[in-house]
């Protein structure tokens, strides 16, 4: 029934991005766009995933096996709720470590598409996923009981994901519904949706609509209001993707997916030893020298 779901969702969504036609007129992938989508979204459910799952498994029964379904008395709700502390606020702040220079080369390559598409939901580095602590305490509370809540869980929180990273930007035509402003009011505050998504994606934050420095959530945006990193706007980025993508050319697929054990050979790269990505100070020398990085 999971699958089935999960199924449904991905499907439905990519429907509306194809119905609308948002994917005919702004997914421009290349080649090397598609290497990288399809083996990390193969990697993530055949390799990466199990590996966490399984391997937490294995740990919980060799540390404390007398815990197994320990907890499968508890209710639904109070489940639910400490699956949002363990798995989707350890996200949040995951992802949110994932924007500083140690760990930006993991997530760099969710970054570098320059569209929105269902297709870059799991857009990410191998290693990036291997070590998202979430996936582990996921695992743990499966062993402790929680195994159809995390189903059901799982099935909602990819639900806002995928929504969020979708061509169609299914919040818009709500906002200008009057009779539901309070309704969006508290739902753009509570979940992610497009539009603060989105925002997070932007190639640069000048139009006072982009924010890659914040907005992290990944099921929960209220993490972004608690912790005063949220910028809700109700608007889109005219573009997303990165500035030294736009200047040097994309990174190869091998590099995005396998840092650090594959690196570029690219100028201002973060996907090699010594390197980084491209920086304010760059972005000033660049504009300088008469070449535009917001084209």
């Amino acid at each position: 029934m999971q699958y089935l779901l999960i199924g449904a969702v991905l499907l439905g969504f990519t429907a509306m991005e194809f119905i609308t036609r948002r994917y005919q007129a702004t997914v421009r992938a290349t080649a090397n766009d598609t290497w990288l989508e399809v083996l990390m979204f193969v990697g993530l459910i055949a390799i990466t995933q199990p590996i966490a799952l399984l391997g937490s498994d294995a740990l919980c029964k060799w540390l404390m096996p007398a815990q197994h379904n320990a907890w499968a008395h508890l209710p639904w709700w109070v489940m639910a709720g400490l699956l949002l502390v363990g798995d989707d606020l350890t996200q949040y702040l995951w992802h949110r470590a994932s924007h500083t220079p140690l760990l930006w080369p993991l997530h760099r390559a969710h970054h570098s598409a320059s569209y929105m598409s269902v297709r870059i939901t799991y857009r990410n580095n191998f290693f990036y996923y291997l070590m998202m602590p979430g996936l582990w305490i996921a695992g743990v509370a499966v062993y402790l009981g929680f195994g159809e809540v995390y189903a059901a869980y799982l099935v909602v929180k990819l639900t806002v994901i995928v929504g969020a990273h979708c061509a169609w930007p299914w919040d818009a035509p709500l906002y200008r519904i009057r009779a539901l402003r309070p309704l969006m009011w508290v739902l753009e505050r509570t979940i992610s949706t497009p539009a603060t998504h989105w925002a997070h994606h932007a190639l640069t934050n000048e139009d006072g609509i982009g924010h890659y420095k914040g907005n992290f959530g990944n099921l929960l945006f209220f993490w972004d209001v608690l912790f005063g990193t949220a910028h809700i706007t109700r608007k889109y980025p005219a573009k997303v993707g990165l500035q030294d993508d736009v200047l040097f050319g994309a990174e190869p697929w091998t590099a995005q997916i396998l840092y650090p054990l594959v690196h570029s050979k690219r100028e201002h790269s973060a996907l090699r030893p010594g390197g980084h990505g491209f920086t304010e100070a760059d972005a000033q020398a660049e504009s300088g020298n008469g070449r535009n990085i917001t084209v």
